[in-house]
């Protein structure tokens, strides 16, 4: 439900030009331009101000953000996104976000403008996570896609079909060309970026961050039931589904 002066802001939005008027007359300090409806015409920040109150809503009832750092042939890492991650957000996706980063205990190498690999499971392994990685830049449906590839008995031979099968909007011939051209390396050199710059530093895989933090109580709690931490931790109504329980488990693959 919209507060009446997200209601009034709307309309005026929708009057204003889009809201891109600006008006000489502000006398306020920056803190209080967004305090009234007057404040915001009369500062010419309306649809900052109606954007903000927008975000505000959306972050008090605060989608739950999980993320996973991971590594495309890591067999707990794959048991976690298939068995625990993806059919928590099947059921919660309107509650939670998932952030997906294909890296895990991999190591890169600088050579002039671009990287070299090497992942702990081997070169099949650096392909899966650089497929992955293409996927989620390329498509909406890339966590559809990586779900299908990790669940099948071979990740790599699967993932064409699963492209297929899943995606409308990318063909498996652009992913690899994603894949062997400079835009998968880059794609790559972020994730490992993304891994390095973890707080604490990951000591295994999956590793799995809440809103953005890690701790080794949520650790649990995510590999225990990922499902009852998310109906927990958000903040806004209950949809239906929560309550609900997942089977338990637990595995890593440790740095080596």
């Amino acid at each position: 439900m919209k507060t009446p002066l997200l209601l009034a802001l709307t309309l005026l939005l929708c009057v204003l030009d889009g809201g891109s008027a600006v008006f000489s007359s502000c006398s306020r300090p920056p803190s209080k331009w967004c305090s009234s409806l007057d404040s915001a015409v009369q500062c010419g920040v309306l649809k900052q101000c109606l954007e903000s109150n927008f975000n505000r809503s959306r972050q008090t009832s605060g989608e739950v953000e999980v993320g996973l750092y991971y590594e495309s042939l890591c067999p707990g890492c794959r048991m976690f996104l298939t068995q625990m991650l993806f059919p928590t957000w099947l059921l919660l996706n309107e509650i939670m976000s998932v952030t997906l980063v294909p890296f895990g205990n991999a190591e890169e190498k600088p050579i002039g403008q671009k990287y070299t690999f090497v992942c702990q499971h081997g070169e099949e392994e650096c392909l899966g996570n650089m497929i992955e990685a293409c996927l989620l830049n390329m498509t909406s449906s890339a966590f559809e896609v990586i779900n299908c590839m990790e669940s099948s008995n071979d990740v790599i031979k699967s993932a064409e079909s699963c492209v297929n099968l899943y995606t409308s909007d990318v063909t498996w011939e652009s992913i690899m060309s994603c894949v062997k051209g400079d835009l998968g390396n880059q794609l790559m050199h972020q994730c490992a970026l993304k891994t390095k710059a973890l707080a604490p530093p990951h000591a295994y895989v999956p590793w799995i961050t809440i809103n953005g933090e890690h701790t080794d109580d949520l650790q649990n709690k995510a590999m225990t039931s990922l499902f009852s931490l998310v109906c927990n931790m958000y903040k806004g109504p209950k949809p239906p589904a929560c309550g609900e329980g997942q089977r338990h488990f637990r595995s890593y693959c440790h740095k080596e």
